[in-house]
């Protein structure tokens, strides 16, 4: 064939080498953007090429973010981000108590279930407003606790609270952070950490950064899931909201500050190097 066609030997060997190579990269092409496309789908479009890149070199990829972020460019898988608006809610002017502010911005601990943080914020629903309020334990980064209700009172704190109790039995001693909201300083939400043998901890009088952690799933929660979904009923931002964050943010959302890996899987594995 080669006499036929008038070329080398040495020739024809080169271009069916380089040939097999471009097939060879054509179909591990074609299959890493049906695992990204996957991974992005799987993630409801929330994954950027980082956490994309994190979950394909886990699988055995060999792939850099530079690589996954160009794949997606060009294939229009772009992660959905919300612009931000804020709705105040925290109401700081009433004559409760105010608890010291015993965490002092003291982020890091040691073990589940000593440091809780919490918070309240808007849900914007064409039915009517809707408040979540949140319990985040420092650690594993799960939220314990929360509860969606269309009144910004102890009671939605107060329930919250009770799931996250019920959920993790902590023990004794555990830090309760929150803002200066009169929810969490009324009479109620004071006594029933004291029934659950826990701290009071609030943050100084506007500053943010004093709740950082719990201000930074709300601003998640917002960016890529509440001002990306449009709530036309209650009932529908109940179920969404519990999808949300027991299906995906709990048990598959990945996170950079705990090694690439979910809340759930993170507490899971603290367990068992314990036992």
């Amino acid at each position: 064939m080669c006499e036929a066609l008038g070329v080398s030997r040495s020739g024809y060997y080169k271009w069916a080498q380089e040939k097999a190579k471009e097939n060879s990269y054509q179909k591990r092409r074609k299959a890493l953007l049906a695992r990204i496309v996957w991974l992005f789908k799987d993630s409801n479009n929330r994954y950027g090429s980082p956490k994309i890149t994190r979950l394909l070199r886990r699988e055995g990829w060999e792939v850099s973010e530079r690589l996954v972020g160009k794949i997606m460019n060009e294939h229009g898988l772009r992660s959905c981000v919300s612009k931000k608006f804020r709705v105040s809610t925290t109401d700081s002017n009433h004559k409760h108590p105010i608890a010291q502010n015993v965490l002092n911005q003291c982020f890091r601990t040691s073990a589940p279930n000593k440091v809780w943080v919490a918070d309240i914020t808007y849900v914007p629903c064409r039915e009517g407003k809707l408040y979540l309020a949140s319990i985040l334990d420092l650690f594993t980064r799960k939220v314990v606790g929360w509860k969606l209700a269309d009144r910004m009172t102890t009671d939605l704190v107060l329930a919250a609270l009770d799931r996250a109790y019920k959920a993790q039995k902590p023990h004794k001693g555990l830090i309760h952070h929150s803002d200066r909201g009169s929810q969490y300083a009324s009479e109620e939400y004071r006594a029933r950490l004291q029934q659950y043998h826990m701290q009071a901890s609030m943050s100084r009088k506007g500053n943010c950064y004093d709740n950082a952690c719990i201000e930074s799933f709300h601003s998640v929660l917002k960016k890529e899931f509440i001002y990306c979904t449009k709530f036309r009923t209650k009932a529908q931002a109940q179920q969404e909201v519990f999808e949300y964050i027991e299906l995906f943010y709990n048990r598959k959302r990945i996170h950079s500050s705990l090694g690439y890996l979910s809340p759930d899987r993170f507490e899971a594995l603290y367990y068992k190097g314990i036992s």
